[in-house]
């Protein structure tokens, strides 16, 4: 039986896409832009990794959403466990080819992704820091990018990639409790404003206005999701989880404050279709 392909996007997790590109914006600019032929190989090696990781994924919970989620694709039955795990690896392979060409720093950081990847899918059930695998993960994307840039990896982006990686681990302990059943807990909202604050003490001069702006942007918009969860009668930490996901684009907007105004036109669009995709494909 072939899968349709609404499974195939469930699998994937597609409503996601918009966020791994705006990680690879951000990381590109903070590498200082420049080497515009590298970055379709870039967008194009993340987008694979993404899809492949979250197949794999599947993959390696189908026990467990068998047990808990029975909605998900493998245990409904609308795709074998044999296909996703094909679809997983090639997907896989595909993101390593793209970035292999786009020399030693980039295809090694690569190659470090997809170990990072594999392993988060693995065990991420199995140990209460598998978030902090997701953050690292997230962060290598913003290193690649900047990788392939004309500057490189500077010290900014480095920084950069901490806060976005604190960030997703913040969000990852919630999506963990909305599978899990556990009980709330709200120390992990904290690490949602690791983003605000770097941006406080590094935006200066003519981009601290922006920094600023973008941080309230970004810190009403965390607030306006965690209402969803921590102060409402009946908490949804689905909907709190999937609306700090497409969150994850406006980290980005503001780790690039002094971005000229159509690139941040592209995270603003980036942003609205993260909104969008999730009115088709489920986030979480």
């Amino acid at each position: 039986m072939q899968p349709s392909l609404r499974t195939l996007l469930v699998l994937g997790r597609v409503s996601n896409l918009p966020t791994v590109w705006s990680n690879c914006l951000a990381g590109w600019w903070l590498g200082g832009a420049g080497n515009s032929d590298r970055l379709p190989f870039v967008f194009a090696g993340a987008t694979c990794l993404y899809i492949g990781g979250m197949f794999l994924n599947a993959a390696m919970d189908a026990e467990f959403d068998r047990a808990h989620r029975k909605e998900r694709p493998i245990p409904s039955g609308t795709i074998s466990l044999e296909a996703v795990w094909r679809w997983g690896l090639t997907w896989l392979a595909l993101g390593g080819g793209c970035l292999i060409w786009l020399g030693a720093v980039t295809s090694g950081l690569g190659v470090l992704l997809m170990l990072s990847i594999v392993l988060y899918d693995a065990i991420h059930k199995r140990i209460t820091l598998g978030p902090v695998l997701m953050g690292i993960c997230r962060c290598l994307l913003y290193l690649i990018a900047a990788s392939a840039a004309t500057n490189g990896i500077t010290g900014r982006c480095i920084w950069c990639g901490l806060a976005l990686a604190a960030y997703i681990i913040g969000l990852s302990f919630f999506a963990k409790e909305e599978s899990t059943h556990g009980p709330l807990r709200y120390w992990p909202a904290f690490l949602l404003a690791a983003p605000i604050v770097l941006a406080l003490i590094m935006d200066n001069g003519d981009y601290r206005q922006a920094g600023w702006l973008l941080s309230a942007v970004l810190g009403l918009w965390s607030i306006r999701a965690l209402r969803q969860t921590l102060w409402s009668a009946e908490p949804k930490i689905g909907q709190t989880v999937s609306w700090l996901l497409a969150g994850i684009v406006l980290v980005d907007w503001l780790a690039v404050a002094d971005a000229p105004r159509p690139l941040s036109g592209v995270f603003i669009a980036l942003f609205l279709a993260a909104l969008l995709l999730q009115r088709i494909v489920p986030a979480t």
